[in-house]
């Protein structure tokens, strides 16, 4: 039998994509491995100790793995789901699987040369450790190859899955908008460049909500926009919400705005299209692939230039009736299908 370990050591960090990429992409391999061919091992941190439920095989991260992991040779396989994770087997006769998501970290705009050099050597140095790269968007795949040597390793894209929990029932978020609002969702980081936000809201009476772990430096420079089109009082920064939140919030919006410039893939994009909502995204990095024909873009951020995007684009959206088209394409977004293609490289390095 394959003795197979999925690195879940970042759902140490909950409300962040490497958090639901963990948890979704683990919940469907349990759905679709074959208890007689592989043994799943999930290595989790120790304040997530059932993070798939009882019955389920568990490895504890403890701080000294940093040094060296115990174990690593009982595991023919090595799922390591983040390109900057230190916790990797020794050269050994384990396979390593490496999924990378993006290389963001290139877009910081206060980042220094030699910062980006290191993060950039250790990303190379897990690849040289990898024997199969998964990337989750062709954007990825290109910027990896554009900056990183992959060898002779074979690399594949294998998208994210949609999975929503949809609580229809629930109605009591600690939130609730008086007017239609847009929302966005996300780590609140300059990377996402939700600052452009709140000039969407000149010229109608929209609310606007942002949902998501905030961060002080940058919830500033948020507040001095909206102070600056005179809409503060409009727009809400909630912090981290629930799921039941999350979906009340997707269900009842106008439209999701979604303005990130650097991104591998943005799972949120996909979580408000299975609700059928309009997206109005960047045109930069992975989310023109990932909303295709169905989302609109910003491709300016001058808040008169994104205006005229967004009104242009609710009027076509109500106009064609687009809501089901727009669930359609999220739907084309499987985790039961990732898991699929997942297992495909596992049993590859594995076959029995």
């Amino acid at each position: 039998m394959n003795q197979i370990l999925i690195d879940c050591e970042r759902t140490k960090h909950p409300y962040t994509g490497l958090f639901y990429f963990c948890l979704h992409l683990g919940t469907a391999l349990i759905r679709q491995a074959d208890p007689a061919r592989e043994k799943l091992t999930f290595y989790v941190p120790r304040t997530q100790p059932s993070l798939f439920g009882p019955g389920q095989d568990y490895f504890f991260h403890r701080d000294f793995h940093k040094f060296w992991i115990p174990r690593t040779r009982s595991f023919s396989l090595w799922h390591c789901t983040w390109q900057n994770s230190r916790l990797l087997p020794p050269p050994s006769g384990t396979r390593v699987v490496l999924t990378i998501h993006d290389l963001n970290f290139l877009e910081e705009p206060k980042a220094k040369p030699g910062k980006i050099k290191k993060r950039l050597r250790q990303v190379q140095a897990n690849i040289d450790r990898a024997d199969h790269i998964v990337c989750v968007s062709q954007f990825t795949l290109s910027t990896v190859t554009t900056h990183l040597r992959l060898g002779n390793r074979p690399v594949e894209v294998i998208y994210n899955g949609c999975s929503v929990s949809e609580f229809s029932t629930f109605d009591h978020p600690r939130n609730r908008p008086a007017r239609p609002f847009i929302f966005s969702l996300g780590t609140v980081l300059p990377k996402k460049n939700f600052h452009v936000l709140p000039g969407l809201l000149g010229g109608n009476d929209y609310e606007l909500v942002i949902a998501g772990i905030l961060n002080a430096d940058y919830e500033k420079i948020i507040w001095a926009e909206a102070r600056r089109h005179g809409v503060q009082s409009r727009v809400h920064l909630l912090g981290p919400v629930s799921e039941e939140e999350k979906s009340w919030y997707f269900r009842n919006c106008l439209a999701f705005a979604f303005p990130s410039l650097a991104e591998g893939f943005g799972i949120p994009v996909v979580e408000a299209m299975f609700y059928g909502k309009p997206v109005f995204l960047s045109g930069h990095a992975s989310l023109p692939e990932i909303g295709g024909s169905e989302a609109y873009y910003f491709t300016d951020f001058d808040s008169t230039a994104m205006q005229e995007v967004f009104n242009r684009g609710i009027a076509d959206y109500q106009s064609q009736g687009k809501a089901e088209k727009i669930r359609q394409r999220a739907l084309h977004y499987s985790w039961d299908q990732a898991a699929q293609d997942y297992l495909a490289i596992y049993r590859k390095w594995n076959p029995i």
